[in-house]
């Protein structure tokens, strides 16, 4: 069902999910402008797997690699690594977890926090979302403090299993439990937009398109 809902998402655009999710009285649901994609030309959507973490410049450098690498064990195929590290100062995916991520069947990486190696993963295809680039990585640095649990970016609170949609305009998280919801009301508002889009190259007045269809 999940690969459904990846096939049906990866065509429609996150404006149009936005739209929905504003008329049904939903907010904070946009992850902050700040956060943008490695490849604006993709799109990224998928189930979240959560990660959460803080600054410990008292780590022992082996203890950062044994965290780290638990982590990365723990990624689950299939899902889109979401990641709040709570710093500005170091990398939270580079080149071999980007490789090893890859592999194990993981959709790709979202992050309020940095990326390094950015040829390499551009080369792999691995699609990621950060807010800066740094040489810095976490080994002795870095120290997750929680793995799939609710984690916070911005104003919008991500659960494990919630959806998170993103495209060269940005990123919207979908609670689960109204995904299918959202993605039928998407899929006829993609629709509706192609009659209001035919309409107007017809010659019909954009206010009276509007009215017609009730989509602008």
């Amino acid at each position: 069902m999940t690969d459904v809902r990846i096939a049906t998402l990866e065509g429609v655009y996150t404006s149009v999910i936005h739209d929905v999710m504003r008329a049904m009285g939903r907010r904070n649901f946009t992850l902050p402008p700040r956060i943008a994609p490695l490849q604006p030309e993709t799109v990224l959507t998928g189930p979240a797997f959560t990660i959460e973490g803080r600054i410990d410049e008292t780590a022992d450098a082996h203890q950062t690699l044994l965290d780290w690498t638990g982590l990365l064990s723990q990624a689950k195929a299939g899902h889109v690594w979401v990641s709040q590290p709570n710093n500005q100062s170091v990398a939270q995916m580079g080149e071999l977890s980007a490789e090893t991520l890859h592999r194990k069947g993981v959709l790709g990486a979202v992050m309020d926090g940095g990326l390094r190696d950015a040829n390499f993963i551009l080369r792999l295809g691995f699609r990621c979302w950060r807010t800066f680039h740094t040489p810095r990585d976490v080994v002795g640095m870095w120290r997750p403090t929680a793995v799939d649990r609710p984690v916070m970016i911005g104003e919008c609170l991500i659960n494990p299993g919630d959806w998170l949609h993103g495209d060269r305009d940005g990123m919207v998280v979908i609670p689960v439990e109204i995904l299918d919801e959202i993605i039928e009301r998407s899929v006829a508002a993609m629709q509706t937009e192609s009659l209001v889009r035919k309409a107007i190259l017809g010659g019909t007045d954009p206010q009276e398109a509007y009215l017609r269809h009730g989509k602008f």
